[in-house]
């Protein structure tokens, strides 16, 4: 496993719902091209409205559904993946999109060590 604690950076990373990477979802897509690309982690959220540089605003209502609702996408890093973060992005990022970064402080990261359950407590 990794280290990552202490200094490192945060990458949020905002699109669209209906942004594509060679017919695929793009945050998906994004998704698994970082874990290939071995980053420690990547979480994707889905917005419930937003509105981006085109001052267009995508909501989740039932009255006005979009089917472009926001995406964020952040990833957590130390900075030598960082910078390989940055041509995949520029590469994979063809619309509209807000990449931002910033220095964070990481108490912990570790892997789930939850051992799984064979059989019911007192049954052996």
């Amino acid at each position: 496993m990794r280290v990552l604690d202490g200094e490192q950076v945060l990458v949020r990373i905002f699109i669209g719902d209906s942004d594509k990477w060679r017919h695929q979802p793009l945050a998906r897509a994004l998704l698994e091209r970082l874990r290939r690309e071995g980053f420690a982690g990547a979480t994707v959220f889905r917005g419930l409205a937003g509105f981006g540089a085109s001052s267009v605003i995508h909501t989740a209502n039932i009255v006005d559904l979009s089917g472009d609702l926001p995406i964020v996408i952040e990833v957590v890093e130390d900075e030598a993946h960082v910078q390989k973060l940055v041509p995949i992005l520029d590469e994979m990022i063809t619309g509209g999109a807000l990449v931002t970064m910033e220095k964070v402080h990481v108490l912990k990261y570790a892997p789930n060590k939850r051992t799984p359950t064979l059989r019911p407590p007192g049954l052996g």
